[in-house]
């Protein structure tokens, strides 16, 4: 075949690849119904890459460049990744990670992107931020810091080769890495995020879980994590809080399955086969990098400063094809608003932000309406109740179609729902509690107000993410932040220790929830899943801490509370939840920032 043709069939192949490409990002980040679409992509990308091998040297010839070869491979990538947000599943995530990897490697972007292409040169600086991204999901530390200088180093580069462009936003990006990096950094992480089987299951609760039975079990399948506070740590279109939740809501592999030759093992768990990355670069699935004695990770929908009625439309949407038997859980982190003056015209407010082509968004509105003439049923409940205190997805003197009210969320109750709330407001939303129009909502509402040892003049919560989220999330290192420890290099066998600790205290109290008489009902159908029982237990943990900690004002607006109420015998001061408390005091020596009941 002449060379011409050969060219002429490449471009071809890519223009139809990329029309592909384009239907598969356009199309909505939520929904199941989409999966063919990623398969049609990919098999035109797999007869394009297959292409350009088989006639490398004729393109070449022909005027084919390297970076377009990583162009190629960097589309392939940035497919997967979105495939991962979509499903959340880990093999999705692995796979981005080897191609991005292997093009970094072959340095396909260096050489004509650092002479005058500009084209060249953007792709390039799209490759690095999305590599990033990747990494940072997947946790390579050592990788997002390299990627993080060489992404510095271009931007300054690009600046001086290219008088002529603006790359401010360039700028931007760089800067957020820089700021993400040193949020999440500063502080030391003994373990994973993620649930991993062989550090948060505990061998003497097991016989107890075995036989645990309730009379109606959920399993946990969909969460729906949103953020919206003004000057958040982010990186891209994921917050510190919304990326600390998504980690702990995954599986961390174990690696049982990953012993290939060679096989390069990384600390966070996650196990890179190379032997894979060929053949990952032509094209192969490999499925079998996902860990098969792992169940699948919960699919989570992640949105990054929503509207209200973008995000109650996504709400509507995953309720809707929410399984009878199945939970979700919904994650809002954002900063209040107090009831206005006029609550009529708060109502009115609200009622206009509910627009939405989801016909079961537009029956939820109706019920909201219709709700509000109806008092509560135990005639405690005023219908205004529903419509004051709320959450501020929108700039500071927006109108009140920015403000997500509990009242909202009250169509959605006919489904199974664990709620965590992260808000200087969150205790609006316990009105909840017995307004539901179906299943009660097992809902964690966090304080009104961070608890430091030594409080800053600055925006704690804006530097270093939610402090509430970080207990659920990471709880020693939240105890650690709060008390001034965090940047003090201890001494790794310490902190081990205090692991040690906390999970034998983890341990003791599953144990109790496992065997209890009066848990209630709404807490027992999701105890068995392993993701919530773990956000249960963190959630005691961080209430016995916030309740014993010294300070010289009302205790009141820095407690989280729970509704419904989990058993006294886990309360913030019963003896096996404080001793365990004081003891992780006194092995850090911190015991004199709190005070303890004598028992």
């Amino acid at each position: 075949m002449a060379g011409e043709d050969v060219s002429r069939n490449f471009r071809a192949l890519v223009e139809n690849a990329d029309r592909k490409f384009a239907r598969v990002r356009d199309l909505p980040a939520f929904g199941r119904a989409q999966s063919h679409y990623f398969h049609k992509v990919f098999k035109a990308y797999m007869k394009l890459w297959n292409y350009q091998q088989s006639h490398r040297s004729k393109l070449v010839d022909s005027g084919l460049n390297r970076w377009e070869i990583g162009e190629i491979a960097s589309r392939i990538g940035q497919l997967y990744f979105s495939q991962y947000m979509r499903t959340s599943e880990a093999r999705f995530l692995l796979e981005a990670y080897v191609f991005y990897e292997a093009i970094l490697r072959r340095r396909y972007f260096e050489g004509e992107a650092h002479g005058k292409d500009l084209g060249a040169r953007f792709k390039e600086l799209r490759f690095y931020a999305r590599f990033l991204l990747v990494s940072l999901i997947v946790d390579r530390k050592d990788m997002v810091l390299h990627l993080a200088d060489k992404l510095r180093v271009l931007v300054d580069d690009s600046k001086s080769n290219f008088r002529e462009t603006n790359f401010k936003e360039w700028r931007l990006v760089v800067q957020e890495i820089t700021r993400f990096i040193q949020s999440d950094t500063d502080l030391t992480y003994v373990r994973p995020l993620r649930y991993c089987a062989m550090l948060d299951s505990y061998p003497a609760s097991q016989t107890y879980l075995a036989r645990f039975h309730a009379k109606k079990l959920f399993k946990f399948r969909d969460a729906l994590l949103a953020s919206y506070h003004r000057n958040e740590v982010k990186y891209a279109e994921v917050t510190l809080d919304t990326y600390r939740m998504m980690q702990c809501l995954e599986w961390e592999p174990s690696g049982s399955f990953y012993q290939k030759k060679p096989v390069e093992t990384k600390e966070n768990g996650f196990v890179i086969d190379h032997t894979l990355t060929s053949g990952l670069i032509d094209m192969k699935l490999a499925a079998d990098m996902a860990d098969p004695t792992l169940p699948p990770n919960p699919r989570k929908a992640i949105l990054y400063r929503p509207s209200v009625s973008h995000l109650l439309a996504v709400l509507a949407m995953i309720c809707d094809e929410l399984s009878p038997e199945c939970v979700m859980l919904i994650y809002l982190s954002a900063s209040g608003g107090p009831a206005r003056e006029n609550v009529a015209q708060a109502e009115n407010s609200v009622g206009s932000s509910r627009t939405s082509k989801s016909k079961l968004l537009a029956r939820g509105s109706q019920e909201q309406k219709s709700y509000k003439s109806e008092p509560h049923s135990n005639g405690k409940m005023l219908s205004s109740d529903y419509y004051e205190d709320h959450l501020w997805l929108g700039p500071r003197g927006g109108s009140g179609s920015n403000n997500l009210y509990p009242g909202d969320l009250i169509p959605f109750t006919r489904k199974p729902l664990f709620l965590i709330i992260d808000s200087d407001t969150s205790r609006a939303f316990k009105v909840l509690s017995g307004a539901e129009r179906g299943e009660p909502v097992a809902m964690l509402l966090s304080p009104l107000k961070p608890s430091f040892e030594n409080p800053s003049t600055d925006d704690t919560d804006a530097l270093n993410g939610s402090q509430f989220t970080f207990f659920l999330t990471a709880p020693l290192q939240a105890f650690s932040q709060m008390l001034g420890l965090s940047n003090s290099n201890p001494d790794p066998e310490v902190y081990d220790e205090a692991e040690s600790m906390l999970s034998a205290s983890f341990s003791e109290w599953e144990t109790i929830l496992l065997t209890s008489k009066v848990l209630n009902l709404v807490w027992a159908q999701v105890l068995p899943d392993p993701f919530l029982r773990r956000l249960i237990l963190r959630f005691i943990f961080c209430r016995s801490v916030l309740t014993s900690f010294s300070r010289t004002e009302d205790d009141d607006p820095y407690l989280p509370q729970c509704h419904p109420n989990l058993p006294e015998l886990l309360s913030p001061v019963s003896k096996p939840v404080q001793s365990s408390v004081q003891r992780l005091a006194d092995h850090l020596g911190v015991a004199k920032s709190f005070h303890f009941n004598k028992t």
